[in-house]
């Protein structure tokens, strides 16, 4: 499944505006989500061990999704910004609360909502290339390949393990996805709403 068949809501100017003065919060939050894109995949190779063809595509996600974390970091040290700890913006936890708890529901859930998640970090890379200095616009054009193909392997399994309810589950993360990109938030992240 290819990200921009996801139709993603835009980004909205604010968030962007507020990108542009926030460079040292949109890289430590970038690289804290590089961190618990691989932290999410091996949660699932560590919980659904008997699932194949999945283990393998999740171990390099899982390694990609780590060498980008230590890519975002040699930036923050190169721009001399200290990596420190944030709070999490609510997005990934809302879009969480949409995962049901039974199986195999839940495994569906899980990919479709990883998936929606990459597709949006997608559509913010290619939002902040057009406003950024040269090396960010750079780096978040390499980035967004893999991320798409992060996508499209998580979206991918989710419609081969449930064809029937694929489309409904994904219209319904892909609506809470834009509620919470378009409605105010409190603290700028990278993947917050527009900014209080």
């Amino acid at each position: 499944m290819n990200y921009a068949d996801l139709k993603l809501a835009p980004t909205p100017n604010e968030w962007l505006e507020a990108a542009q003065s926030n460079i040292d919060v949109l890289l430590i939050d970038h690289a804290n989500c590089e961190k618990k894109a691989a932290s999410t995949a091996l949660n699932l190779m560590y919980r659904y061990v008997e699932e194949g063809d999945l283990l393998l595509r999740l171990s390099a996600l899982a390694r990609e999704e780590l060498r980008h974390f230590e890519q975002v970091v040699a930036i923050l040290a190169k721009r001399d910004i200290t990596y420190r700890q944030l709070s999490s913006a609510r997005y990934a936890g809302e879009l969480r609360k949409l995962v049901r708890t039974h199986e195999p529901a839940r495994l569906i859930d899980l990919m479709v909502v990883s998936g929606v998640v990459e597709a949006r970090s997608c559509e913010r890379f290619e939002r902040l290339m057009t406003v950024l200095d040269e090396e960010l616009a750079s780096f978040y054009s390499s980035l967004w390949r893999s991320e798409a193909r992060h996508c499209g392997d998580y979206l991918g399994f989710a419609k081969k393990r449930d064809p029937q309810g694929f489309a409904s589950r994904l219209k319904k993360v892909i609506e809470c996805d834009e509620a919470l990109i378009t409605s105010k938030d409190q603290a700028f992240r990278f993947h917050s709403g527009i900014p209080a």
